[in-house]
């Protein structure tokens, strides 16, 4: 039987708190399944920096090369300490490092919102009852964050520059991602760009139409940015694929993660062309609620539960542990963040000690 190696990177603030829920539900799943894993643990982060001065050590990022996947935590500090050598750079140095050196060119965000839970969601009772199940695929590995950056004086003014630039075959990575996992969903993409004014656009759209003949059997659309920001909104239930670039993805996906109601309910997977994938929570550290039980571990163990599906191809193991979240939703259980008045409300550890009870 092989056996998955995991690197596991809790990182910072709850980040350890939610790994270890979410390793222990992992090794539920895998138990039951008879399937073979190993979880081995990394420094990340301001815990990294502590130990090693840096916050990807090389014996960190050693790990991940040897690694099946990372499951990967939260990393960063207090605000009011940011400003310190231990969190200055820390998500950069971490997270885009990683993908830079594992060119995981396309990140996979689901925005579901549960009828369990449709009152935590921000938006109208008769837009939300129409059912909110999207995913947004974002490319990783261009745009402004990676272009050529400058600043300069000149006669008095200051001036800064950031160059977004893609090439016909990074926006074909991401376009096959956004395809085939349309056609496991309701097979409709939405590609979302501003071709009427930028370049950048006007490639992408040409190329993500091109990429879409070979996928005949999946409805294809363009939509403007803008106006993808107000559908999202007005009428989130027409959605089922969005892919777009760096930077709008990462502007939408922070939108439609707010639709399920906190961003403890969401995961996501960030994959390069072999299926070697990173596996994260949406949400941040959070070090005001660290080390105190009340963290939501659902957005780490769905995070698990992408790393099955994408990376191992477990997809019995992926459904059964989403079923298992959405069991112990519905059964009331709810951790601080989703609870509003009714259920049960309960700690980090009790929340997971629920969804394994569930996956039996």
């Amino acid at each position: 039987m092989e056996t998955k190696t995991i690197a596991v990177l809790a990182g910072d603030g709850v980040g350890p708190e939610v790994m270890h829920e979410a390793v222990r539900v992992a090794n539920a799943v895998v138990e039951r399944f008879k399937r073979s894993t190993r979880f081995v643990e990394g420094l990340v982060g301001g815990s990294a920096f502590e130990e090693y001065g840096e916050h990807l050590p090389p014996t960190t990022l050693d790990l991940c090369k040897r690694s099946d996947a990372i499951l990967f935590g939260s990393v960063g500090g207090p605000l009011h300490q940011a400003h310190l050598p231990k969190w200055q750079g820390c998500e950069a140095n971490s997270i885009l490092a990683l993908r830079r050196n594992f060119a995981l060119a396309a990140n996979i965000r689901p925005a579901r919102v549960y009828q369990q839970l449709l009152a935590g969601c921000p938006l109208k009772n008769e837009i939300v009852s129409e059912g909110i199940d999207l995913v947004i695929i974002r490319e990783l590995l261009g745009d402004v964050y990676f272009g050529e950056k400058s600043t300069w004086s000149e006669g008095g003014r200051r001036y800064a520059r950031d160059v977004g630039a893609y090439s016909e075959d990074q926006v074909a990575v991401v376009a096959r991602v956004a395809f085939e996992t349309a056609r496991k969903r309701r097979g409709k993409v939405t590609s979302v760009d501003k071709a009427n004014v930028m370049q950048t656009s006007k490639l992408w759209r040409e190329v993500v139409r091109e990429t879409h003949r070979d996928y005949a059997d999946v409805i294809l659309e363009d939509m403007l940015v803008d106006n993808c920001a107000l559908q999202l909104v007005r009428n989130p239930g027409q959605f089922d694929v969005i892919v777009t670039s760096n930077l709008f993805g990462d502007i939408l996906s922070d939108l439609a993660a707010a639709l399920p109601g906190s961003l403890g309910l969401t995961p996501s997977a960030s994959l390069n062309d072999e299926r070697f994938g990173l596996f994260e929570p949406s949400g941040g550290s959070a070090p005001d609620i660290a080390g105190r039980g009340i963290a939501n571990p659902i957005a780490q163990i769905l995070s698990v539960a992408m790393m099955f599906r994408f990376s191992f191809d477990w997809v019995d193991e992926a459904d059964a542990l989403e079923r298992a979240v959405e069991g112990a939703l519905k059964d009331g259980y709810r951790t601080a963040d989703i609870f509003v008045a009714d259920g049960e409300k309960v700690s980090t550890a009790e929340m997971a000690d629920r969804i394994i009870e569930r996956l039996g």
